[in-house]
């Protein structure tokens, strides 16, 4: 049974980049968080993402959400998501595109005071963001309550044999009319930005007081969701060097970069910085 889960630090135990970022809209409305988990909002709102210890049982950390400048008012085009992006090449199992397309399952914890109707969307990218809405309800105000959602294989589905995203996953916190006036599909469809964030009602902007939180999602084959499969603290810091690596954090001290070196000229010094494991693109420098 290992091997299950397809998320990567879905329990939300590495945060390389930090453990608080300010989404503000005007700095960082489109970043990248804890590990692997991104922002991305366009609303007149901000909020305080970061790495809590608040958590179910079983868990030590999650990923918490809080709303530090309110939008009471959202427009028509406004949004706010979580977002994780699946490299294709981890889902080449699911045969999507045959006839023996699989079906999947996702699991996941969420908390929030601000109890309702949230969206979930999944998105195939490859093939002209075809998408797959639904609903999941928060019932008790700051209580932990454990999600799932499945959804059918999709057997004229297009996932490529590369390292782009296979599936784009979103947890909606608040949309605008031209995202939520439509219908939750429940099952593979044609892109329509009405069923997007559809049977979303809650914002989670309207109030400074509100916040969300999520740990413990897993994405597994099949239609039953088993229990969260734990990997070492290790294991999922190396799966999350594949997309981000710190080498220096920029608290001060040296830092070793490679283990040979050589003058390139009187300024300058020329090393080779291997990357265990491989990235999954060229990376860019920060």
């Amino acid at each position: 049974l290992s091997n299950r889960n397809i998320i990567i630090n879905g329990a939300m135990t590495v945060s390389q980049r930090g453990t608080s970022f300010t989404d503000n809209g005007d700095v960082n409305a489109n970043a990248y968080t804890l590990d692997r988990f991104k922002s991305e909002r366009d609303t007149d709102g901000a909020a305080t993402i970061t790495q809590s210890g608040t958590s179910p049982d079983g868990f030590t950390s999650s990923l918490k959400y809080d709303i530090t400048t309110a939008d009471t008012s959202l427009a028509a085009s406004q949004y706010a998501q979580i977002t994780y992006k699946v490299e294709a090449r981890d889902l080449r199992h699911l045969a999507y595109g045959t006839s023996a397309a699989k079906t999947i399952t996702l699991s996941f914890y969420v908390r929030s005071n601000k109890t309702g109707n949230y969206n979930f969307v999944y998105e195939q990218e490859d093939n002209g963001n075809k998408l797959s809405s639904h609903q999941y309800t928060i019932n008790s105000a700051d209580t932990w309550e454990r999600k799932v959602i499945t959804t059918a294989g999709d057997t004229s589905g297009v996932i490529n044999d590369d390292t782009g995203a296979g599936f784009n996953m979103k947890w909606g916190l608040a949309y605008g009319d031209t995202y939520s006036s439509g219908v939750n599909t429940n099952q593979w469809a044609a892109q329509s930005n009405a069923n997007f964030g559809a049977g979303q009602d809650v914002n989670l902007l309207d109030s400074t007081s509100n916040e969300w939180y999520i740990t413990g999602v897993q994405l597994e084959v099949g239609s039953q969701a088993t229990a969260f499969e734990h990997r070492s603290f290790g294991e999922e810091l190396a799966l999350c060097r594949r997309y981000y690596r710190v080498f220096q954090d920029g608290s001060g001290g040296g830092c070793y970069m490679g283990a040979v070196s050589y003058n390139y000229d009187v300024n300058s010094v020329v090393t080779q910085v291997n990357f265990s494991p491989e990235m999954r693109a060229t990376p860019t420098l920060d």
